[in-house]
């Protein structure tokens, strides 16, 4: 069943526990490399700002980065946070990535700031920028499409590069939106797994064709720690709660080094908040993870999954890949 189902990666440039930026950004690198020889369709990149420990504040030049490092994958963005920018600014961007890498680039697009209050500030857009999300999607596909006739406003690159665009989502606007506009739907079940099923079936339901896709095409993003063993894949995502745990906490999210047990580290109600944030997460053996991914499949007829791989060890991740793609020839 998962033959043809194609895999992804989404990316926050997670900076290692006294590690470099510099050094973050060498190894994104050649993780998107092993995933370009492992068959990975796309790899994309999160915006987030102000974070400690997330170094893809600068989304689209990290796409140029991966991209002019790599060959055949799709780079792009997992996403844009549309809020924080003029859309003008995007389609440049965007056309000049898409003109650089033809038929690489992909658009995916928030409606989240992906920060705090005080950043959004700082990042000079209007607090109502979120509630123009639709009317400025639009303006992003005019700006992308061949140019018309008497068109005053043009992105220049961008016009005509008809750059491929992703509406992404953790709650149900976003799937509605998609759903009218005909576009393809990303969920963000990699850290809001609540609303999963009802957003993927409003977007289904509702799905209307556009010249861009003649039926829905669901992506769900979720977290995934595979290895050799259960118990090391368990003891491996211990990363990812420390790193949770320092997220609820308003901490640094530097990557920590995996720990034999979490007992002292968090209370009861901070295991619960992580637990529930990691809901959708598969961690086991190849065969526990392909068990997971085919009921996904048959309940939600996922059309593509995007993983998030945070293990602290990178030479681990690279491992991890290999085991994911060995599910694709596994019987």
């Amino acid at each position: 069943m998962l033959k043809n189902i194609p895999f992804s990666l989404l990316e926050l440039a997670s900076v290692r526990e006294g590690s470099s930026i510099s050094e973050t950004l060498a190894n994104s690198l050649c993780y998107a490399q092993a995933a370009e020889k492992l068959g990975f369709k796309r790899f994309w990149l999160a915006e987030h700002h102000n974070m400690e420990g997330i170094a893809s504040s600068a989304t689209a030049v990290l796409i140029g980065h991966i991209a002019g490092g790599t060959k055949t994958i799709r780079v792009g963005s997992g996403g844009i946070m549309l809020p924080n920018h003029p859309p003008l600014v995007i389609a440049e961007q965007f056309g000049t990535l898409a003109c650089l890498y033809p038929d690489r680039i992909d658009l995916g697009l928030g409606r989240a700031p992906g920060t705090d209050p005080i950043t959004s500030r700082a990042l000079r857009r209007d607090n109502l920028a979120a509630d123009q999300f639709p009317t400025e999607v639009s303006l992003l596909q005019q700006l992308l499409a061949p140019l018309a006739q008497g068109q005053s406003l043009k992105a220049i690159p961008g016009a005509g590069t008809q750059v491929p665009i992703w509406l992404l989502g953790s709650s149900l606007f976003s799937a509605q939106l998609a759903a009218k506009r005909g576009l393809p739907y990303a969920f963000a079940g990699h850290f809001a797994p609540r609303l999963m099923r009802e957003a993927v079936r409003i977007y289904q339901t509702q799905f209307q064709p556009s010249e861009n896709l003649d039926k829905p095409y669901v992506m769900l993003g979720m977290p995934i720690i595979v290895a050799e063993t259960e118990d090391e894949a368990k003891y491996l995502s211990t990363t990812s709660h420390q790193r949770i745990l320092a997220l609820l906490r308003g901490h640094p999210l530097w990557l920590k080094p995996p720990v034999d047990s979490m007992e002292g580290l968090w209370n009861f109600e901070e295991e619960l908040h992580v637990k529930d944030f990691l809901g959708l997460a598969a961690v086991g053996t190849p065969e526990q993870i392909k068990t997971k991914l085919e009921k996904l499949v048959s309940e939600l007829n996922i059309n593509e999954f995007m993983f998030t791989n945070d293990l602290y060890d990178p030479e681990k991740r690279i491992e991890a890949l290999e085991l994911l793609a060995s599910l694709k020839y596994s019987h």
